[in-house]
């Protein structure tokens, strides 16, 4: 065991040897310790181990030295001998360098001055070289300048971004390019105000030309309009003519009207029609919105035009007050319009989103509200028929103007029947003025004519014709006045001018003919009617002017069966069509007619009322004078004369006049005697009053008025004459024997009203002894007009019973 032990620490030690040897000096430490750490006194024997092999190691490097020794020693002999011959080399090398030096100092010289040639033609190459890439830079800029100058903004952008994206990159570490490249942005927000100055200005110069863009369009539309016309005329010409009219003292044929609305236009018609682009030069709006949109900033653009044109179109739509005063005012006010959409229209074809079609109508729909309010207002301040008529002939080509562009004008067209209805008004107007002068100019007696010419004249302008008159001879009187042809005449003229209206409306003739049946039915019914019932309540209008008024509206009425045809052959519309509207004309002269028999009649018996009351009875007169009162021969003779005047009256009018007027003064009469303020009555005074009953009783059996059967005018006077008879008799017993019974003598006496005559003729008696011959004869009696009286009481308190 021992032997063992003894070669495994050999074998230890000889490996921490090996270690030693092949390991880092730093790295020995854990090798030794490894040493004591192994069996006791393990470090001496492990010394020892290490002794040996230093002197192993000694005694090998002693024998290596022993061999190299004598090459060593050569080795340094060899060493001695080069040392010299390098010092003759040295000082060899040192006198050539000299020689050397002092030979190529010039050569340095000169090689300094190549050296800095070198170097300069290398800078300038070099500047060259940056100043080729910085001269297209310094071009483009300058050309970005030249063009800034020449306002060519949009080329300006472009040449912006070719220097951003191309240029400016190559030599962007100069400073120049930095400058360059900080002064862009500021350019581009200048070309913005440029352009956006500019679009203000275009936007402020379209507002200005817009007057002469929408006259120019109206213009270009209105020529098409009457070439189309022109074209349907010739078309139609070979089927009818319509006839010759005279309006305001001019011949025109009924084709003439549309030619009439189109004259303002045909005086130019031969000039070039100029269009909006001829007018207006939108290169502005153009080149902003190019600008705009190479700036990315589109939509910005958009709102703020859209904004604009809004805020002018309701600038556009605001009319001046006094528009309605002239043509003219309309004319300015429809070409604004018309100009504005014009633009709006070109723009929205010739950019691509500027505007758009939603946007146009948007607008359009605004507007023609608009529109539409304005003109109901201001049209109903029209009071000129002439005036109106124009604003329709405006409406109509502001109409197809615009709906040449595309815009939808059914609006306009239904607005224009309301303006239709205020044209009707005007004219109605007018021709109530027209008809008032015609009636205060007539002098309303029956026309006389002496010659045929004058006969053939009259016949010409109204349709009168009756065979006997045409059998008589010269000198003969038609029976109407000169105001029924004149009237006639006028209501064609009426007629004529509501037509012109209608033209142009795109209706059929069917409705036209609607049109102007009714126009002329309010012409008819209210107008001319209105203007009859005022002449005939007018105060100078005597009984010879209504019975006149009543001839006329006679012939009149008989003249409207020849306005239906005078239509007929305008519209050439068959009256016999199922919807078309007849004419009211009758009822208007048969309502006139009836006004003026009426106010015959009030006359009538307001002129008996005035001789009435130049009545002077003498009330307690004892005996009559024999003869009637002169108040009452003045009334029947007046009477007598104005019934002759009737004799052209119809037979019934004449009659009814004549029993209403004899009514008038029984009543009058009978009122007479009992008046509440006459307080006495004489027997003479109703003698006196008997007498002028009788010349009343004797005017009305003369027959002033043919055709009244037996005595039924008389019948007008029974009440008077039966109160009378009774006074006049004093037949009271028969009167109260006979009351109540259908063949009493005194059947027409009211109790009342005897009572109240017989109680006036009882207080005179008191005073003036009427009854003294009773009262002598026998005093019985004056008890029995008491008893009359107290029985007449009692009938009448009966009756009230």
């Amino acid at each position: 065991m021992a032997e063992n032990e003894t070669l495994e620490c050999i074998t230890e030690h000889e490996r921490i040897l090996q270690e030693i040897e092949s390991t880092d000096t730093a790295c020995v430490g854990p090798t030794l310790r490894s040493i004591y750490d192994d069996q006791p006194n393990a470090h001496v024997r492990f010394m020892e181990k290490l002794d040996a092999r230093i002197r192993n190691h000694d005694r090998e490097i002693e024998k290596m030295c022993n061999f190299h020794h004598q090459g060593f020693v050569d080795a340094i002999t060899e060493l001695l001998k080069v040392r010299t011959d390098a010092e003759k080399l040295m000082g060899q090398v040192t006198d050539t360098n000299r020689r050397l030096q002092e030979a190529g100092r010039e050569v340095t010289a000169q090689t300094g001055e190549v050296i800095r040639c070198r170097i300069q033609q290398r800078n300038m190459a070099t500047t060259v070289e940056k100043l080729q890439l910085c001269i297209p830079v310094l071009e483009m800029y300058s050309k970005l300048k030249e063009q800034l100058e020449s306002k060519r903004y949009y080329a300006a952008l472009k040449t912006m971004e070719q220097l951003e994206k191309v240029f400016i990159p190559r030599v962007s570490h100069y400073r120049f390019c930095q400058i360059m490249a900080e002064n862009l942005p500021r350019l581009r927000e200048e070309i913005k105000e440029i352009s956006m100055s500019d679009l203000k200005d275009f936007l402020e110069s379209i507002r200005k030309h817009s007057d002469k863009v929408g006259e120019t369009a109206m213009r270009q539309a209105q020529q098409h309009r009457t070439f189309n016309s022109a074209v349907a005329k010739q078309a139609s010409a070979s089927h009818y003519t319509t006839p010759l009219y005279s309006l305001n003292g001019q011949t025109h044929t009924h084709n003439s009207l549309m030619m009439d609305d189109d004259a303002e236009y045909e005086d130019d018609g031969d000039e070039e029609i100029l269009t909006a682009q001829d007018l207006v030069d939108f290169s502005p709006v153009y080149r902003c919105l190019h600008i705009y949109a190479v700036l990315g900033d589109r939509e910005t653009f958009e709102n703020y035009y859209r904004k604009q044109r809004k805020k002018q179109a309701r600038l556009v739509l605001q009319p001046q007050a006094n528009m309605h005063e002239t043509v003219e005012g309309y004319r300015r006010y429809f070409n604004q319009i018309v100009g504005f959409f014009v633009v709006e229209d070109h723009i929205l074809h010739a950019t691509q989103g500027l505007v758009t079609k939603a946007f146009t109508d948007e607008l359009w729909n605004m507007a023609l509200a608009k529109i539409i309010a304005v003109l109901r207002t201001h049209s109903s301040y029209c009071e000129d028929p002439d005036l109106v008529l124009e604003l329709k002939n405006l409406i109509v080509i502001f109409a197809d103007t615009l709906q040449g562009f595309g815009f939808l004008v059914n609006r306009l067209f239904d607005l224009l029947f309301e303006v239709r209805d205020q044209y009707n008004e005007t004219l109605l107007k007018k021709w109530a003025l027209v008809f008032r002068e015609i009636f205060e100019l007539d002098n309303y007696s029956p026309i006389p004519v002496e010659t045929d010419d004058e006969y053939n004249l009259v016949v010409s302008r109204f349709p009168f014709h009756d065979a006997e008159i045409e059998k008589q001879d010269f000198p003969k009187k038609l029976p109407m006045s000169q105001s029924v042809p004149t009237i006639y005449m006028q209501v064609k003229e009426f007629i004529y001018a509501s037509l012109k209206f209608s033209e142009s409306l795109h209706r059929s003739s069917t409705e036209i003919d609607d049109m102007l049946r009714k126009s002329t039915n309010l012409l008819l019914t209210r107008t001319l009617s209105s203007c009859l019932q005022n002449l005939i309540k007018k105060p100078h209008i005597g009984l010879t002017e209504l019975v006149q008024i009543i001839i006329n509206t006679t012939h009149l009425e008989q003249a409207c069966r020849y306005l239906e045809e005078f239509i007929t052959n305008i519209t050439n519309v068959s009256p016999e069509t199922v919807h078309t509207t007849r004419l009211y004309g009758l009822s208007t002269f048969k309502d006139a007619r009836h006004a003026a028999e009426g106010e015959i009649y009030t006359k009538l018996n307001q002129k008996i009322d005035e001789f009435i009351q130049l009545a002077d009875y003498e009330w307690s007169m004892a005996e009559s004078d024999g003869r009637a009162s002169g108040y009452l021969m003045d009334l029947i003779n007046f009477l007598r004369s104005t019934f002759q005047v009737f004799t052209h009256l119809p037979g019934k009018v004449a009659q009814t006049a004549c029993m209403s007027a004899c009514k008038h003064l029984s009543t009058s009469l009978m009122e007479m005697l009992l008046d509440t303020e006459l307080k006495q009555i004489s027997m003479g005074a109703i003698q006196q009053f008997n007498l002028d009953v009788i010349q009343c009783e004797l005017f009305a059996s003369s027959e002033p008025v043919p055709g009244f059967q037996g005595d039924t005018l008389q019948l007008a006077f029974i009440d008077l004459r039966q109160l009378l008879d009774l006074f006049m008799v004093w037949d009271w017993s028969t009167y109260l024997a006979d009351y109540g019974q259908p063949t009493s003598k005194y059947l027409r006496v009211n109790p009342a009203t005897a009572l109240t005559l017989l109680e006036k003729m009882k207080d005179t008696s008191k005073k003036n002894n009427i009854f003294a011959q009773f009262r002598k004869n026998d005093r019985d009696k004056q008890k029995l007009i008491e008893t009359v009286l107290k029985q007449l009481r009692s009938l009448v308190n009966g009756m009230s019973s």
